[in-house]
């Protein structure tokens, strides 16, 4: 898979921008806030319909302006795909792929394959469980329209039911109505733990590999689901909880309170691990998602580095540019130094200054 362009108009702070990358590496470099991470965002836009941010469609457009466009090029098993997306302030977003306008958001899964790894990302280990359902359900959700679907219904029916829990306490004949949503969430919850189970358990295959040699078979690195509820006992959690639900007006149990843990000689790393230790989990997870990706679609995805070797001591920058040689790679960065010191092939390189980008010679 390949990136081969991307335009922008009105995007962030961009009036016009188009920019033509190599199947290699390529590298966006400039001081901070001049606008290189607004192209990774645009291409991750482009791919899942949303922010990696999680900035709201009206914060993407450039100030002054109604409208903003992106247009993505890429090549998956030798086809060309053209990305349109139409982002406006008060409308949802027009989707076309070749030309062809889409109905919904899921047909677009799946074209545009993206492993993104910023800085923030070096926190997953340590931060909530939100972080880690995150990474599940964004992998998950590109790999799986399945799983996607069942995702997107159980989250529409979560908020449904939590509505419903806080209307009881006004309209208390509305309990009759909450054996339907409860059967339809645990129905759909179900398939989300299930497909959750086998996804920890492949990616556990991969990582071991990964994270023993990226500590130089120091370290050997156990994944483990921790579902908040077990398949087979959801529905009866889910009525063992009732009460309690309807005290605070929200749902207690399901799949929307699970999480991952990372163990490391039987330790659990997100409580006890070194911020060495959880940084090298974080770095062997990204590394883990891109071979996985390669397993389940015979494809490579594209690689995006967003600032984050400037975060990495150098033998673990070493370790991640020696791991991705042979995969398209789009680095932002504030100098070309590290990679110099790395002595690592670029392929091409663009200077990024306060919204306008030059194509410069590579070494």
């Amino acid at each position: 898979m390949i990136l081969k362009s991307v335009a922008l108009n009105s995007f962030r702070n961009y009036s016009d921008l188009y920019l033509e990358f190599d199947k290699g590496t390529n590298i966006l470099y400039g001081d901070n806030a001049q606008g290189k991470t607004n192209i990774l965002e645009s291409v991750y836009v482009s791919g899942t319909t949303r922010s990696h941010k999680g900035s709201k469609d009206k914060e993407l457009i450039k100030f002054g302006e109604e409208e903003a466009h992106i247009r993505t090029i890429v090549v998956k098993k030798e086809k060309d795909y053209q990305i349109d997306m139409h982002i406006k302030k008060n409308r949802s977003k027009g989707i076309a792929i070749n030309k062809i306008p889409i109905k919904k958001a899921s047909e677009l899964f799946g074209i545009l394959n993206i492993v993104f790894f910023s800085p923030e990302d070096l926190n997953i280990i340590k931060n909530g469980p939100s972080e880690r359902r995150r990474f599940l359900d964004f992998e998950l959700s590109q790999l799986d329209k399945i799983y996607l679907f069942h995702l997107t219904n159980y989250n529409k029916i979560l908020n449904q039911r939590n509505k419903l829990l806080k209307d009881i306490n006004y309209k208390k004949e509305l309990k009759d109505t909450l054996p339907v949503w409860d059967m339809q969430l645990t129905d759909y919850g179900k398939k989300i733990i299930e497909t959750r189970d086998k996804f920890v358990k492949q990616l556990n295959e991969i990582i071991y590999e990964i994270h023993k040699n990226l500590s130089g078979g120091k370290e050997e690195l156990l994944l483990s689901y921790e579902p908040n509820v077990k398949e087979e006992d959801f529905e009866k959690e889910l009525l063992k909880n009732q009460e309690r639900d309807l005290k605070l007006g929200m749902t207690s149990v399901g799949p929307h309170r699970d999480d991952m843990c990372f163990l490391i000689h039987g330790i659990d790393i997100r409580r006890f691990g070194s911020q060495g230790q959880q940084r090298s989990c974080a770095l062997s997870l990204k590394l883990s998602e891109i071979e996985l990706v390669k397993e389940s679609i015979k494809e490579k995805p594209i690689l995006i580095l967003d600032d984050v070797l400037s975060e990495l001591d150098s033998s673990r920058q070493n370790f991640l540019l020696n791991s991705i040689h042979d995969i398209q790679t789009i680095i932002t960065c504030t100098g070309l130094d590290e990679f110099v010191k790395n002595r690592f092939e670029i392929n091409k390189v663009f200077k990024v200054v306060n919204g306008t980008v030059k194509s410069e010679n590579s070494f």
